[in-house]
């Protein structure tokens, strides 16, 4: 646990300056300043005492759970191809199964399409950021093409194919998680 970075966001989250936790703690500025970088490490009765000027206390303070993850990389992706369907799959959230909601990046090559989905619980959303795709949902079709969305109740038989003859390009996002 970095102590420091924890202790700068407690602050910054209780819109105090260094100075004003300082003044709260009977401590320096200075002091503050080199706990939070992490350049010197405050005594157990001491970070008892800037935590209480946090409006914490040690156990809240060391049993939080860790930040989650808010910024997600290239690194974090997580690729499937279906060559049979032609299409490439790609969890841009890891583990996003896991939440409410699961953003992927699906990549459809011209006759591409998606696995049928049965009906369940829940939306589904999806932006076009490269060609046209046609939305099946149950005996309906839409064409959606670039810049356009779409937004539906999952309750039909549903699934998205590329509309056009080059590759198409769209953001998904399905709650709950069903990728």
């Amino acid at each position: 646990m970095d102590i420091g970075k924890k202790i700068r966001r407690l602050r910054i989250q209780n819109s105090l300056t260094q100075e004003e936790l300082a003044e709260r703690c009977e401590l320096t500025k200075g002091f503050i300043s080199q706990v939070e970088r992490d350049l010197t490490s405050p005594s157990i009765a001491t970070l008892r005492d800037i935590l209480e000027g946090l409006g914490t206390n040690l156990r809240d303070f060391f049993n939080e759970i860790e930040d989650e993850k808010v910024v997600f990389t290239e690194e974090d992706v997580f690729i499937t191809e279906n060559e049979d369907y032609k299409y490439i799959l790609k969890w841009i959230i890891p583990n996003a199964q896991k939440n409410i909601m699961e953003p992927i990046l699906i990549e459809l090559e011209p006759g591409g399409r998606t696995k049928e989905d049965s009906p369940h619980e829940g939306e589904e959303f999806g932006y076009v950021l490269k060609g046209s795709i046609y939305v099946y949902l149950g005996k309906e079709k839409y064409k959606v093409k670039k810049g356009e969305s779409f937004y539906y109740k999952a309750n039909f038989n549903h699934y998205i194919a590329n509309a056009g003859k080059s590759k198409a390009s769209v953001i998904w996002v399905s709650t709950p998680p069903s990728f």
